[in-house]
């Protein structure tokens, strides 16, 4: 299988090698020491990076708080898997359906539908912590509806910025949007840290006014964003999103490593442990780790929203997937907190450069009324991959303990990545996109 698919050619041939118009544009429009000026002035690019930082603020709180206090309740790390496989179920239910709803309706509609339904879904989570009793199974089944509103935003997300910014910027807006979403993704855990200690769960108040505004973001792009004489809808609509990434190497190259990856690389769902049992630093320090991969992130996409790669665009993918995986080992064996907070920074930072390659890789190759059925297959790998690596870790770790879960993911990764490189020389030999 893999012998077919390594002899088919790049797609572009702009791809390796220096120059070119792209290059000449891209240095035209970039601004010294920051992002290009016609990047900043998008307001459409403004308004979905806004949207999409306010939802990513919103569903870190969201996660951090649920996961303390189930923990809290139960003392189960069981529960805490059971909580990935609630947000994750519905992933894999609804997200290619979605793909289709994306390419077929206006994608602000899309969006500003999803996030009230997850705005009111943490209000009545909040309410059940502050007013239910001790069960947490209607937690567990308000997060199987919040999860299904939150699967439809995905694919509608990614398919919207190829119709907002040109070409010639695509990769700076990936990297620049990647950058808000971990600054979300940095406040997030820090605020939901702190705020779980007030009387009145105020980190349920924040989340759902988070999802409500950025349903308000959504609505306000201009741009008609919906696809013009779309096909019929039918089997072959439903699936075109796999067959294209099947039939192109380099795409399906990257999502199955992502895949593999985040299933077995995830350590964020059972930091609650880490914080509670491990490293004896409560609910604050739970907020502090949940931030360090953002900071890493953060840093890395801010030097890409205004730089591009300093190295070959395949080398430098297998080598963020090494750095991650070898940060997982780190973590898992640590019992210093200040060692921890410092793997898990490099772990994000590692995950920043994946991400930025997958992305612009997976978007720029996808014809536009393919973007939301692509994008589908991507959230249906990466999104229901990153809670089944949590609901994974969680039964993990109720068998070996969580290092021994932690470090086993790890390790796979690692193999994973190396086998990987092997297996696709068209995308290890990619020079620049």
């Amino acid at each position: 299988m893999f012998a077919s698919r390594l002899v088919r050619p790049a797609p572009r041939q702009d791809r390796c090698g220096a120059g070119g118009t792209m290059t000449a544009t891209r240095q035209d429009t970039r601004a010294p020491g920051g992002l290009p000026d016609k990047l900043r002035q998008n307001r459409g690019f403004v308004l979905l990076a806004s949207c999409r930082g306010l939802m990513v603020v919103a569903r870190q709180t969201l996660a951090v708080a649920v996961g303390w206090d189930v923990y809290e309740r139960t003392s189960n790390v069981v529960d805490l898997g059971l909580i990935g496989l609630c947000m994750a179920l519905p992933i894999f239910l609804f997200t290619i359906p979605a793909g289709i709803v994306a390419d077929r309706y206006d994608r602000r509609i899309v969006l500003a539908a999803g996030l009230v339904t997850q705005s009111i879904t943490a209000a009545l989570i909040g309410c059940w912590f502050q007013f239910g009793g001790p069960s947490v199974t209607p937690i567990f089944a308000l997060l199987l509806v919040s999860g299904s509103a939150h699967s439809f935003l995905n694919p509608a997300l990614s398919s919207t910025l190829p119709r907002l910014v040109p070409r010639e910027l695509f990769s700076n807006a990936i990297a620049a949007s990647s950058s808000v979403n971990k600054v979300a993704q940095l406040a997030g855990p820090v605020a939901a840290g702190f705020l779980l200690g007030a009387d009145w769960p105020i980190a349920y108040t924040v989340t759902a006014t988070g999802f409500f505004l950025a349903a308000l973001c959504a609505l306000l792009i201009r741009l008609n964003l919906r696809i013009e004489d779309p096909d019929e809808i039918g089997w072959s609509a439903l699936f075109g999103g796999f067959k294209f990434v099947w039939e192109t190497p380099v795409v399906f190259a990257a999502m199955t490593i992502d895949l593999i990856a985040v299933l077995f690389g995830g350590v964020i769902g059972i930091l609650p442990v880490y914080a509670a049992d491990i490293l004896h630093v409560g609910s604050e320090g739970l907020g502090m780790m949940r931030a360090a991969p953002a900071i890493g992130a953060f840093t890395i996409g801010a030097i890409l929203a205004s730089h591009r790669l300093p190295w070959p665009v395949g080398k430098s993918f297998f080598a963020s997937l090494t750095v991650f995986s070898l940060a997982i080992l780190i973590f898992s064996v640590s019992r210093s907190f200040p060692l921890s907070l410092a793997a898990l920074a490099a772990y994000g930072a590692a995950d920043m450069v994946s991400i930025y390659v997958r992305q612009t890789l997976i978007q720029l190759d996808t014809p536009d009324d393919l973007r939301g059925r692509v994008g589908a297959v991507h959230s249906f790998s990466a999104g229901g991959s990153t809670q089944l690596g949590d609901l994974r870790a969680g039964l993990m770790a109720g068998v070996v303990g969580t290092p021994a879960a932690v470090a086993i993911g790890g390790l796979v990764t690692l193999a994973a990545t190396g086998l990987w490189f092997q297996l696709f020389p068209t995308l290890r030999k990619m020079s620049r996109f």
